[in-house]
């Protein structure tokens, strides 16, 4: 693509990624005639990537889409990680947002669409995604293919076909009733990852999200049962509840790092077990719980003007709907996100959690930082229970899903904390958890989900363990060349004159006209 000569005039970026979607949908339209509409597809997007590729030395820098990526161009990290990376990126976006069109529009439309999106993420990414951010997207492919060889091997092992076991379970994953399954156990793993990371990201091992959500749920559903109000305000009395709830009992475990020194890890384990015997105390039929069937007790129904209407899922083909509350898991993830990159306290969050020591010294309160952190991470965790309770079963019982906080953990570490590493994240867990629950069916171990999990989850902390070390180095190195060129651009080389040579003018060198402290000017000129 170097060798093609290009115009000696800039390209403005507006018009270079005008001219890349249009070359990606035409293209792709163009082969879905003749070909698979994947195929049609992929092809297209490739021929926008490469128009991308060949436009980029055109299009001036301060209007590229982003910096960071500019600068890198021509780099050799960038020719062999950045541009494969955008590339692979490109080519996936387009497929899948095809394959979701394809559930309600035709296919033809989906597959120009999908190109559409693919064209533009192509785009985008050749000029804003930065190599870090193109090694943590390189680490995360790496893990996965990791997790399914030895997904792979051990079915091997076992006796089964990997293969049609793969295909079995995508089959079935992506089926209209599945992936509204899996988004709501998606809503609902989110919101306990999003918990956990408010803790890591201040270096807070809270595993006491189980306990929190749990005991959260509980009372909420209890007031939502017997306190009947109108429909707007029962909903936010309920959300209130579990909010104080959850960062009430997660307040304890700060209260106790801060003015005891306690260990987070063990007052929340032992948070965990206490909250389970206030669940056990509380739903019983002489307090709390009434009986909901033979063998079930739970709190008394909530009237209908509690629960959260849920949105129907008819442009994915299920006549399912999808939790109302993935609404409000949206909304605490750009919070999220707006607290940790647009405020004081997500700024002093941070780097706390960076050094202690360091904020400290710059004025810091350390220890309000580290219980607001525990405080805030209960009060999300006490949102988790709320998507099956307000969305589906409006009650508390005995059968009320368990283990959630746990599986945050490992989402939070899968996502890297980042609220939208999260979201696939979150996705991706509950699409193995749904996708396995056909395996039975075909005689095959449903455990095998649960192998590729922790796999995943395992190889992902390594190689990004190994990422990170390394990419401490290339910054390290980036600095040094970039305060290099920088010396070498504001330093410039002195016209020394070799000493005995005769002035132009003829004058004697040293002679008796040149005043004392004049650097050899005459008259006493500053040189």
């Amino acid at each position: 693509m170097s060798r093609i000569p290009r115009p000696d005039r800039t390209l403005p970026a507006p018009a270079a990624a005008a001219v890349a979607v249009v070359l990606g949908v035409g293209v792709t339209a163009a082969l879905d005639l003749a070909l698979l509409w994947w195929a049609a597809l992929i092809i297209g997007v490739a021929a926008a990537f490469a128009f991308v590729a060949w436009s980029g030395p055109l299009v001036p820098d301060e209007r590229r889409a982003g910096a960071a990526g500019a600068k890198e161009q021509g780099t050799t990290i960038h020719t062999t990680l950045v541009v494969p990376t955008a590339l692979v990126l490109a080519v996936v976006s387009g497929l899948l947002s095809a394959w979701f069109l394809d559930l309600s529009l035709i296919e033809p439309v989906a597959a120009a669409l999908g190109a559409l999106v693919g064209s533009a993420v192509a785009f985008t990414l050749f000029h804003r995604l930065s190599a870090m951010l193109a090694l943590s997207f390189a680490a995360v492919l790496a893990a996965g293919v990791i997790a399914i060889g030895v997904t792979a091997a051990v079915l091997f092992f076992s006796g089964i076909s990997p293969l049609p076991t793969f295909a079995r379970m995508i089959e079935y994953g992506t089926r209209p009733n599945s992936l509204v399954k899996i988004i709501n156990d998606g809503t609902t793993y989110y919101l306990a990852a999003v918990a956990v990371a408010i803790g890591f990201k201040m270096k807070l091992f809270n595993i006491g999200v189980d306990g929190q959500y749990r005991l959260a749920a509980l009372l909420a559903a209890a007031v939502g049962g017997y306190v009947v109000l109108p429909p707007v305000l029962s909903q936010i009395v309920v959300i209130a509840t579990a909010v104080a709830v959850g960062g009430a009992w997660a307040g304890i475990a700060g209260y106790l790092k801060v003015a005891r020194g306690v260990s987070e890890v063990i007052s929340t384990i032992m948070l965990n077990a206490i909250a389970t015997g206030i669940t056990a105390y509380l739903l019983s039929t002489d307090r709390l719980a009434v009986e909901i069937s033979t063998n079930n007790i739970g709190t008394p129904p909530m009237p209908e003007s509690s629960w959260v209407p849920g949105i129907p899922a008819g442009f994915l083909g299920s006549e399912q709907e999808i939790f109302g509350f993935v609404l409000l898991a949206v909304a605490v993830g750009i919070g999220y996100w707006v607290m940790l990159n647009r405020t004081r306290f997500g700024f002093e969050l941070r780097a706390t959690g960076q050094s202690q020591s360091a904020a400290e010294a710059s004025g810091v309160n350390v220890k309000k930082m580290v219980f607001l952190s525990m405080l805030f991470s209960g009060m999300v965790a006490g949102l988790v229970g709320l998507p099956q309770l307000l969305g589906s079963s409006h009650y508390y019982a005995l059968d009320f899903p368990t283990g959630i906080g746990f599986i945050g953990i490992a989402i939070a570490l899968l996502g890297r904390n980042h609220p939208v590493g999260i979201v696939f994240a979150a996705l991706f867990w509950s699409f193995l958890n749904q996708a396995a629950g056909i395996l039975p069916f075909d005689g095959i171990p449903q455990e095998i989900a649960v192998i590729s999990q922790a796999t995943i989850v395992l190889t992902v902390v390594v190689v990004y363990e190994v990422v990170h070390r390394w990419g401490r180095r290339y910054q390290q190195q980036q600095i040094g060349n970039q305060l290099g060129a920088t010396a070498e651009s504001t330093t410039e080389p002195a016209q020394a004159v070799p000493s005995g040579t005769a002035p132009e003018d003829g004058s004697a060198d040293g002679g008796g006209d040149t005043a004392p402290g004049s650097d050899g000017k005459r008259g006493g000129e500053a040189q």
